[in-house]
């Protein structure tokens, strides 16, 4: 989808809410609606911009440090500013005093922001929150974004088979995580899309769990959670393996109820059900187990250019149906304090017809060295 194509479906957004305007200062966002990918910016999407009038043109500010990267990265929809000082006054000086409508992210402002923005602005001006409103339209992703996900799943995957071919028994948790998040690199991923998780034993009964300078062992089960950032999108996939042969039986019975639980959900991934129904196919069947008080978190969450981003799906996600386009994470598990923890994810596309699996990496329990 093309940055015009973007701002067209902005602008009907603003349309639908009767806005004259929107100001976005979230990074991410910005990137989104314009290609900027510095780290100082802010962006006035005006509701009647393109429509012949230069006053009415979107406007993107920054600072001295990028004006030349922005000449190359923004395109003529915006009417470019270098501000010398506070970006939030300077878009309140850049609007008309007719005063209007102006939007604005309530989620993501800070009272010091609104209050400047407030001072500055004439008293015509009605501020009105819009938590969410650019978010909402990049949990659909277009043809090149999926592409792009597809891609750093692949090499997340890639860097992941390398790791566990050397051998991660006597290695600890640190270095297995910082060997693999290198090998990412190397393999051409800006970075990792958040911090690794290598978690072995009882450690693994963490969620969450930082890995730590502490040798894993042979016989227990070692959860890894990772993902690559590549051309600006990322990946998230979860695999939890058997380090010999002489797991118990009750570790590999939970490593069966979560592997089922999360195919049952992959399996339900189509456009129309919510978030909270895809929660509950995987929670019936963890339930039905006895360990549902062990399954505390939400199924999954949309991934893009930022590995936690809409829509949710949990127990207490939104109604809203699952759309055509947005890409999540299946990832239940099963954690039980002080003895083992379970988590298999998968990245998955949702299709007008059905799924599409991202992660190509096996989930049946494999036994490595």
């Amino acid at each position: 989808m093309s940055t015009a194509d973007r701002l067209g479906r902005m602008v009907h957004q603003l349309r639908e809410r009767e806005l004259d305007w929107l100001l976005v200062g979230s990074l991410i966002n910005v990137r989104y609606l314009t290609g900027f990918s510095g780290s100082h910016a802010l962006v006035l999407i005006g509701e009647a911009a393109g429509e012949g009038t230069p006053a009415r043109q979107h406007r993107f500010l920054t600072d001295f440090r990028y004006d030349s990267q922005s000449a190359e990265q923004v395109g003529e929809a915006f009417q470019r500013e270098i501000v010398a000082g506070e970006l939030f006054e300077a878009a309140a000086r850049s609007l008309p005093q007719t005063g209007g409508r102006l939007g604005f992210d309530d989620a993501g402002v800070t009272v010091a922001q609104h209050a400047r923005l407030r001072e500055r602005l004439a008293p015509t001006w009605e501020l009105i929150g819009c938590a969410g409103l650019v978010e909402g339209l990049r949990a659909v992703k277009d043809a090149e974004e999926l592409a792009r996900i597809r891609a750093a799943t692949q090499l997340a995957d890639e860097a992941l088979g390398s790791v566990l071919g050397d051998g991660v028994i006597g290695r600890t948790e640190v270095e297995v995580a910082i060997e693999l998040e290198l090998r990412m690199r190397r393999l051409g991923a800006e970075a990792a899309s958040f911090p690794s998780i290598v978690a072995a034993g009882t450690h693994a009964a963490l969620p969450h769990a930082a890995p730590r300078a502490v040798a894993i062992e042979r016989d227990v089960l070692l959860t890894i959670d990772w993902g690559a950032l590549h051309e600006g999108y990322c990946s998230d996939c979860t695999r939890t393996y058997a380090t010999g042969e002489g797991i118990s039986s009750a570790a590999a019975e939970v490593y069966d109820l979560v592997l089922r639980a999360q195919q049952a959900a992959v399996a339900a991934v189509r456009p129309g059900p919510s978030g909270r129904e895809l929660d509950a196919v995987a929670r019936s069947v963890i339930e039905e187990a006895g360990h549902g008080d062990h399954f505390g978190h939400g199924l999954g969450h949309g991934v893009g250019m930022e590995v936690h981003e809409a829509p949710r799906l949990s127990r207490t996600a939104a109604e809203q149906p699952l759309p055509a386009g947005a890409v999540v994470t299946i990832e239940p598990g099963v954690y039980i304090p002080g003895e083992l923890g379970v988590r298999i994810e998968d990245l998955v596309a949702v299709g007008e017809a059905g799924s599409e699996v991202f992660t190509s990496l096996p989930k049946e329990l494999t036994v490595i060295a």
